[in-house]
């Protein structure tokens, strides 16, 4: 090895002996000797500290939040962008959108440093460039009406940084997402998410107590932008795409917990509407027909009680 890359490697080691989340923990040491269920016990109370970390940060991710549904009700798309798990993660909360807010593809998108094939192989040095992450962003077409969430536990993972640091320079809104106090990342970004869940089971393995607060916070994100926007009634999943039986099954109980109705005036409704849910409920509980819901809905940037509120009075 030569003495440049023998630097570089010091550098590293020197960064992640500053991280908490690479802290060793010599109190479980011997957690290989332990019984399976002490283990378990063990596990899950660390487990139990995380939703206290993200409890820490809940007026910064609030914050955050609102500051993207902002974007997205001009038509502006958010970005998941990160390597490793926090990548994956990325991908499976844009993942899920589609079928559970009824998004395009393109509304909620996750990219993961290496590409697709990084989802399930690591592929080597993708993480640690800035120049990938920025030629990711470019492949897009990034607006300035876009948000971009770079995701890193550590908080120094280049790919991360380097999308947040681009995505800024165009003048999109900009949210860093780390699992360490002071980091790169949160600097780079206009919204620095810090959710500190100290040193792991395992050493470094950041896909446990880092990761489940990860997935947490992008629940938040993605779940209270899309109440924001209107794709909820209630805590009702009114927006749901019914692709399969139980999905079809869900809209149909959706639409009776929103109106009541029987299961007759439900089928017509769905029937009248295309099997959308959200006109459906608009149809029987506005007393108006399939068209009239559309166009009220419509007219309504697709919030259901504000198109409850404009159905004509009789």
């Amino acid at each position: 090895m030569s003495s440049s890359a023998t630097g570089r490697d010091d550098d590293l080691l020197a960064q992640l002996a500053t991280l908490t989340t690479e802290q060793f923990r010599p109190e479980l040491a011997e957690i290989d000797r332990l019984p399976t269920p002490e283990i378990a016990r063990l596990m899950n109370g660390e487990d139990r500290s995380v939703p206290d970390a993200v409890a820490a940060q809940l007026p910064r991710i609030s914050a955050a939040i609102d500051a993207v549904a902002e974007r997205m009700a001009r038509g502006g798309r958010l970005i998941y962008m990160g390597a490793g798990t926090a990548g994956r993660l990325g991908v499976l909360d844009a993942s899920e959108c589609p079928p559970t807010f009824n998004t395009s593809p393109s509304e909620v998108v996750g990219l993961i440093a290496g590409g697709p094939s990084a989802m399930v192989t690591a592929v080597e040095g993708a993480e640690d460039s800035r120049e990938l992450a920025a030629a990711d962003l470019d492949g897009l077409g990034l607006t300035a009406e876009d948000t971009v969430v770079g995701i890193s536990a550590s908080g120094r993972t280049p790919y991360a940084i380097g999308a947040v640091e681009h995505a800024r320079a165009r003048g999109a809104l900009t949210v860093g997402l780390s699992c360490n106090a002071g980091s790169a990342l949160a600097a780079a970004a206009e919204h620095g998410l810090e959710v500190v869940t100290g040193p792991e089971l395992l050493t470094g393995s950041t896909r446990l107590k880092a990761g489940t607060a990860q997935k947490l916070v992008l629940n938040m994100i993605s779940t209270i932008t899309m109440i924001r926007l209107g794709k909820t009634y209630g805590n009702l999943m009114v927006d749901v795409r019914a692709s399969n039986e139980k999905l079809h099954a869900r809209s149909r109980r959706i639409v009776a917990l929103a109106t009541g109705a029987s299961d007759q005036e439900i089928e017509a409704a769905l029937a009248a509407t295309g099997g959308e849910v959200k006109p459906a409920i608009l149809t029987i509980l506005g007393q108006v027909d399939g068209p009239t819901a559309i166009g009220l809905l419509a007219a309504s940037d697709g919030h259901l009680r504000a198109a409850l509120a404009a159905v004509p009075a009789p």
